[in-house]
């Protein structure tokens, strides 16, 4: 063992100081190690200033992680109930850290706990930075959110917070949000997106970001992956919050921005959503491409699931009325004539699936008679898509069987309005309408021959009232003759219109005219059979004699009425193929 003063000598005593004892040494060290009064609290400080001088506010809320006691744990993020009241020690550190760092800045808390809240939400979204276009969060990120969340609900709870301040940082870097992070705010009730929109002092930026994230989402909810539920959710959340705003009667007022705004910025994101989804179908969609799940996971959300829980409400029933509107009237480039010529291409089996089932959609909350009410509407006061009218008029017959007396009664009207003032619009729509419906077959409409016969061929047509109704109705069949697909010629050659014998030229001018057009597309009307199918959709450009099968089918019509038909008869006179009492 070393001599004590060995030690002594090494530490080297200053002159004239008096040489202590290594045992006294040892005792005073022990004495100043003793707590005293207020040690505690002396130490809680220094230890908090050591904090303050180094820590890291702009990180501080991404550092906190949830407590690993799994009584305040927030549950699954999809469950909207709100976290079980509870004491967390790490969110009232922060909470307790922000309001000494507010008073050191002399900034409300509020502000400040806003600003670090809505800094961690960007930087929590830009962790996952490396996926492109990405509007769902991955696990780590959204568990990050989910201690964010619950930090901002206390911060709420305890007047810590300013929900304003909050969204008005979010939309500095909007581009660097997540659709989902923005999802859960709402749900979650941290703010709601109407709050995080009339906060925004830029609306049709946030129209087209909202637009962007949309049609994203509509792509990655039909994309094979483990998150499609949230991706759903988000969807109906978003699609149920529009309509509602944009389309709700009586919307609450009491906001900071103008009244017409917030439900405008709503209808101009819906709008957008189905003008890409008519366009792409109009381009032509490939089964599997990008485009074509975006469609059709946007077209699917009108159904019953989305709007369920808002069914009572009059919003859904005025955006989907609103949307038929879009509908009918998306780019009107086609005129009159093209729809002459194009409608046969229109039937329901040739429209496009996907719009016939968007149709079929909206009409489970419109009535059929508000469906043809509607039609009626928009073609008197728009101009109109004829494409998407008749294929709408197409599907309304075959999916509503009661709305086909419906259309038959407005085709009615149209045609008794368009002879009382020569209104060349009720007639071209009252021809459109019903050639359309009857492409549909005899079980679904009667056929163009049948309608035509039964509206012109008698003395209660509308069109015998005066020489001036001649005049429109055959100036209008013979306006219509350079488009018209020859099986509608042959009908009003066959089947022509009651005429008084003093404007029997009215007539005979039009005969003329459409047998000089039949011969121009190589169609014999002398070929033809007597009792042929003439509201075909098909033309016949190379006529076969008919003889034999229309004389089996006389004989059997003689057979059970005892009546020679008149079709024979008509075929015997002298004068072409008008029938001889119209002469």
């Amino acid at each position: 063992m070393a001599d004590p003063r060995g030690l002594d000598s090494v530490s080297g005593p200053a002159p004239g100081a008096r040489r202590r004892a290594w045992a006294e040494l040892l005792a005073g060290r022990v004495t100043r190690q003793k707590p005293g009064p207020g040690t505690r609290q002396k130490v809680q400080d220094s230890a908090v200033r050591l904090l303050r001088s180094h820590l890291d506010w702009s990180g501080l809320l991404l550092e906190v992680e949830g407590p690993p006691c799994k009584k305040l744990c927030l549950g699954p993020l999809i469950d909207h109930d709100g976290p079980e009241a509870c004491s967390d020690l790490s969110t009232s550190f922060i909470g307790s850290a922000l309001r000494d760092h507010a008073s050191q800045l002399g900034v409300p808390v509020a502000v400040l706990s806003s600003q670090m809240a809505a800094s961690s939400i960007v930087r929590m979204c830009a962790a996952g930075a490396e996926h492109a276009h990405r509007v769902l969060l991955d696990t780590e990120q959204r568990k990050k959110l989910s201690s964010l969340i619950e930090i901002a609900q206390y911060l709420l709870a305890h007047s810590m917070f300013s929900r304003l301040f909050f969204c008005q940082e979010l939309w500095k870097v909007q581009n660097s949000l997540s659709l989902e992070a923005l999802w859960r705010l709402h749900v979650h009730n941290v703010v709601s997106l109407w709050e995080l929109l009339e906060s925004c002092a830029d609306l049709q930026a946030v129209v087209s970001w909202l637009f962007r994230n949309l049609r994203l989402l509509c792509e990655q909810v039909e994309a094979p992956c483990q998150h499609t539920d949230i991706a759903r959710a988000m969807l109906s959340d978003f699609v149920r919050i529009f309509v509602l705003m944009g389309f709700q009667k009586n919307s609450d007022l009491r906001r900071n921005v103008e009244p017409e705004q917030m439900p405008q910025v709503a209808r101009d994101v819906l709008e957008r959503m189905l003008l890409f989804a008519l366009e792409a179908l109009a381009a032509g969609l490939q089964e599997e491409s990008p485009a074509h799940k975006a469609v059709s996971c946007w077209f699917s959300t009108f159904s019953g699931q989305t709007f369920g829980s808002i069914i009572s409400t009059d919003a859904p029933k005025r955006f989907f009325s609103h949307t038929l509107t879009q509908i009918l009237t998306h780019k009107p480039v086609l005129r009159v004539s093209d729809a002459v010529q194009m409608q046969r291409e229109w039937s329901f089996a040739k429209t496009p699936p996907l719009l016939t089932s968007l149709f079929r959609k909206l009409f489970v909350i419109l009535s059929p008679e508000e469906l043809v009410g509607h039609l009626q509407e928009v073609l008197e006061t728009h101009e109109v898509n004829w494409q998407h009218v008749l294929s709408c008029v197409s599907t309304l017959v075959i999916c509503l069987p009661e709305a086909q007396q419906l259309v038959h009664d407005w085709v009615a009207r149209l045609l008794a309005r368009a002879f009382e003032s020569c209104d060349l619009d009720s007639m071209v729509t009252a021809f459109l309408v019903v050639r359309q419906a009857a492409l549909e077959g005899p079980s679904v409409f009667p056929s163009y021959a049948d309608w035509f016969q039964a509206s012109f061929g008698s003395a209660r047509g509308s069109h015998g009232c005066s020489k001036k109704a001649l005049v429109f109705l055959f100036k209008f069949l013979s306006d219509l003759v350079p488009f018209e697909g020859a099986r509608y010629m042959q009908v009003h050659i066959l089947h022509p219109p009651l005429v008084p014998n003093k404007y029997r030229s009215l007539l005979t001018d039009y005969v003329t005219l459409a047998k000089t057009r039949l011969a121009d597309l190589k169609v014999s009307i002398e070929n033809m059979g007597l009792y042929e199918d003439l509201s075909s959709a098909r033309d016949v450009t190379e006529p076969h004699s008919q003889a034999p099968q229309d004389v089996e089918k006389a004989i059997l019509l003689f057979e059970h009425t005892g009546k020679i038909p008149v079709a024979v008869m008509e075929a015997s006179s002298p004068e072409s193929l008008i029938p001889e009492r119209l002469l």
